[in-house]
């Protein structure tokens, strides 16, 4: 069976000499030496300071918490994402606002964000879907205006550069993913990027039981470390991740190729958009009759397939209608994509989509 995705690893070998130095030192987690150094390669990386956590579900949590908002404060949101994005706003007493999305770009539809704000309102808290880039500028100008704080999921976004910069240099603060279904992993692995160094030293508090340089207790923490077997791995990983990006580019610009006379459609990409790193291959079916049915006939085929995302959280969560949200994601089906893919099953996938469709 050909899974939607594969994850990258290093040479076992490579590995084994640094979790063989764990042994040696005992040093397991507590900022080691493998956490500092992969902080500093991705800060460096970025421009921007980076405190790593265990997933990406705690960043996005100590994300919110940064602000400390009342209980009952609303987040403006969007219905079109991973779970994690609401109930990380829910496990908190706050009330996720859902705006609905562009119909082309997937991300938060910023012409309908200023009706959705109250006096209750405090923060969006926007995804950059499937590594896309959302309109920073009209966000940070809703937020300036309104005096809200601008947190963003960026779970997908590895690697990827809007007009010149790292996505992650934008908004108050940004909470990324390095699970093991991502681009770049750590295993597990999440971390929250900032180039507002305040912010970023009360990121190093809270995910450390709310303890400063002094180990006196100045803020309300958790234990959000990230450990040296995590750690280690991300070194390694990149040293790999430029390569896979690569190969990813390849195999989704055969699928855009091959699907081009398909009744289906793509994700329009941001045009300020600079480097991208192929993190997914979303198709969107006209009806979710003809997902559902390529779903089925590709599953038959060996080719694992994800209705993703799915269901639109509005469904879940609220009665808000949101019904661009709720039509992408009863249509939307992310096919096989990674470096290792070999370029025979972008082609047969491709066939079997076209003449399901055909028949």
């Amino acid at each position: 069976m050909i899974n939607v995705t594969r994850s990258i690893m290093p040479d076992v070998e490579k590995y084994h000499s640094y979790i063989d130095k764990l042994w040696d030192t005992r040093w397991l987690t507590n900022n080691g030496e493998y956490l500092v150094q992969l902080e500093q390669k991705l800060g460096e990386r970025f421009s921007v300071s980076c405190i790593t956590v265990p997933n990406g579900t705690l960043a996005l949590l100590i994300g919110i918490q940064l602000f400390d908002f009342e209980i009952g404060s609303e987040i403006i949101t969007t219905p079109f994402s991973f779970v994690a994005t609401t109930s990380s706003i829910l496990w908190q007493r706050y009330k996720p606002v859902f705006v609905d999305i562009d119909s082309e770009t997937f991300n938060i539809d910023v012409s309908k964000i200023e009706e959705k704000i109250t006096d209750k309102t405090k923060a969006i808290l926007a995804v950059h879907v499937f590594g896309n880039p959302c309109d920073v500028q009209a966000i940070e100008y809703v937020a300036k205006k309104y005096n809200l704080k601008v947190i963003y999921d960026a779970a997908h976004c590895f690697d990827v550069f809007y007009d010149g910069e790292s996505i992650y240099k934008f908004g108050d603060v940004s909470a990324a993913s390095f699970h093991a279904t991502k681009v770049f992993h750590t295993i597990e692995g999440g971390a929250l990027l900032s180039d507002n160094k305040e912010l970023a030293d009360k990121v190093k508090r809270l995910r450390n039981f709310g303890f400063d340089q002094n180990v006196n207790i100045v803020d309300i923490g958790i234990n959000a470390k990230m450990n040296e077997f995590q750690a280690a791995m991300g070194l390694l990983n990149l040293e790999l991740v430029d390569e896979e990006i690569e190969k990813r580019k390849e195999r989704y610009e055969l699928y855009k190729e091959l699907l081009r006379d398909v009744p289906v459609r793509f994700q329009k990409m941001n045009p300020k958009l600079t480097k991208y790193n192929y993190i997914y291959m979303p198709v969107v079916f006209k009806t979710n009759e003809m997902r559902e049915i390529a779903y089925k006939v590709l599953f038959e085929n060996g080719y694992n397939t994800r209705r993703y995302f799915y269901p639109s959280l509005n469904s879940v969560f609220s009665k808000e209608s949101c019904p661009v949200s709720e039509d992408i994601s009863s249509k939307i089906l992310h096919l096989p994509l990674y470096g290792d893919l070999e370029l025979e099953h972008v082609q047969r996938i491709c066939s079997i989509i076209k003449n399901t469709l055909e028949g």
